[in-house]
């Protein structure tokens, strides 16, 4: 309550000052949201680009196809999951977005140690090295581990954890079932630095 020098508030003289235009924690969700899906827009343009490129060198893809479409198609059942409960979010547990956006610096490192060869496709080449830099050096597959805490992280970071009890299991064993056919792409393959 205001008062005046004269004893009446602000407020019963009619004369109270509006609060500014406040941004909601739905507002503030559903613009995280945005923000990843145009991130991964990005990603994906320069995945492409870099499978042409590497297809235009005679690399080919390995693996089961079905992995690629599976991964597509559950990250945006994701991300539509989390831009539903974004919309409505009873809080926004800061610590978890400060977790997940070191999360993003983690995967940018992963895609500019990769380079040329990071693609969204398992692709390879015979006489292709395998890459062991970057992360690559102290962890195996580290852009899956990454995958795998990012979509339990974000939906728990709106407090929605029945979205990420529905999407980490499928999205984990499908991480899995990349991780073994990469592996066998690049079976025997000499490391580079």
């Amino acid at each position: 309550m205001t008062m005046e020098p004269d004893g009446q508030t602000l407020e019963a003289a009619g004369l109270a000052r509006e609060a500014g235009p406040m941004i909601g924690a739905g507002a503030i969700a559903l613009g995280i949201v945005i923000a990843i899906l145009f991130q991964r827009i990005g990603e994906w343009m320069v995945a492409r680009r870099n499978e042409a490129a590497l297809r235009a060198h005679g690399f080919h893809e390995a693996g089961p196809r079905f992995l690629h479409s599976a991964g597509i198609l559950l990250q945006g059942a994701w991300l539509i999951a989390c831009g539903w409960v974004a919309l409505t979010p009873e809080t926004i547990h800061w610590p978890a977005i400060v977790l997940y956006a070191g999360l993003q610096v983690a995967r940018l490192w992963v895609i500019l140690s990769l380079g040329p060869f990071w693609t969204g496709r398992i692709l390879t080449h015979d006489e292709a090295p395998v890459l062991r830099r970057g992360p690559y050096r102290h962890l195996r597959h580290p852009l899956h581990w990454i995958v795998a805490v990012e979509v339990a992280l974000l939906p728990l970071a709106f407090g929605a954890w029945p979205v990420a009890l529905a999407f980490t299991p499928p999205m984990v064993a499908l991480l899995i079932l990349r991780a073994r056919a990469e592996d066998a792409a690049l079976a025997g393959r000499p490391a580079i630095r």
